[in-house]
């Protein structure tokens, strides 16, 4: 089985769409699909039904994706243990258009001649590879009391979430808006995943400030989202603040700050204690004296206020 197909195919399901997955591969969308159909011929199958806004998996595409999630860390393991001491400092970010992406590219800046293997493995599988030593560094949000033995993880940025609506919606020209007020529009969102640190995340927000958030699917990616909320005039969604949004998008939609308080996401690293990748004091070291600015007045969900931050002293 052909090992680009399989991961091509992992992508598109995670993204929801093909131009998507092929931005996170960092190939053409052409290739995304040439992959795909060569997948499909090889077995004489079909693994997508393609809509106008995203590709469905199909019942046989439903059985793969198990196996293909397998096969992807059998590989990423196979790799671990024939890579040689100058590896690449490898970090999970999620996806590529996310604050934890954002973050790490300010990382990249700062110091150019680190090498990265950027990768999203996303979630629990993120932790869980950085406790097996497959990748050195995850930023994610850390939802859950416990991490596995060796793990650690240190809060390196509040991110502040804004309200992303259309031209036309009635809050358009609102430079900012109060959480109270939050609670009259109608959000959609059709991304939380159950049991994910960002479904977590809004089920307290959601709580702490009665919004009524529709979670209704399917999710057919960010372009999708993006294309539904620039064309509705009475739809609206959250969205963080370096959360990237394609040129072409940003003509129809509009950034609203939230304020009374901003709501924030907390990002961390999880690192093992023992990694000996030499980068990783670098990484630390950092976020320890290179976090971005964060509002004052920020709402963080209960399990995040107590997350440690990196000292600024020596690491």
């Amino acid at each position: 089985m052909d090992f680009r197909a399989v991961a091509t195919f992992v992508a598109v399901v995670d993204t929801g769409q093909f131009q998507e997955a092929a931005i996170d591969l960092g190939i053409s969308q052409q290739a995304v699909s040439k992959r795909i159909a060569g997948l499909e011929a090889a077995y004489g199958t079909q693994l997508f039904r393609r809509t106008p806004h995203g590709a469905e998996l199909t019942a046989t595409g439903r059985e793969l994706l198990p196996h293909a999630r397998e096969i992807l860390l059998a590989c990423h393991r196979a790799e671990a243990a024939l890579r040689p001491p100058t590896r690449p400092l490898r970090v999970d970010v999620i996806a590529t258009r996310v604050g934890s992406a954002a973050l790490l590219q300010r990382f990249h800046r700062a110091h150019p001649t680190v090498e990265l293997d950027v990768v999203t493995l996303r979630g629990d599988a993120a932790v869980q590879a950085v406790a097996d030593g497959e990748i050195d560094a995850a930023l994610l949000a850390v939802a859950t009391p416990t991490l596995p033995d060796a793990v650690v993880a240190h809060r390196v940025y509040d991110e502040p979430l804004q309200l992303l609506v259309g031209a036309e919606h009635p809050l358009a020209e609102r430079p900012s808006i109060r959480m109270a007020e939050l609670r009259a529009v109608r959000l959609w969102m059709p991304g939380l995943a159950p049991g994910t640190e960002w479904d977590a995340y809004y089920r307290d927000l959601t709580a702490d400030f009665d919004l009524d958030i529709d979670r209704a699917g399917p999710n057919f990616g960010m372009e999708h989202l993006l294309d539904t909320i620039g064309g509705d005039p009475r739809t609206a969604t959250l969205i963080s603040l370096d959360t990237r949004i394609e040129a072409a998008s940003r003509r129809n939609l509009r950034r609203i700050e939230l304020i009374d308080p901003t709501p924030c996401y907390p990002w961390s690293v999880c690192v093992r204690t023992d990694d000996t990748h030499p980068a990783v004091p670098t990484l630390l070291a950092h976020f320890a004296t290179g976090r971005p600015a964060e509002p004052a007045d920020r709402w963080l969900p209960p399990w995040a206020r107590a997350d440690a931050s990196l000292p600024t002293g020596p690491l």
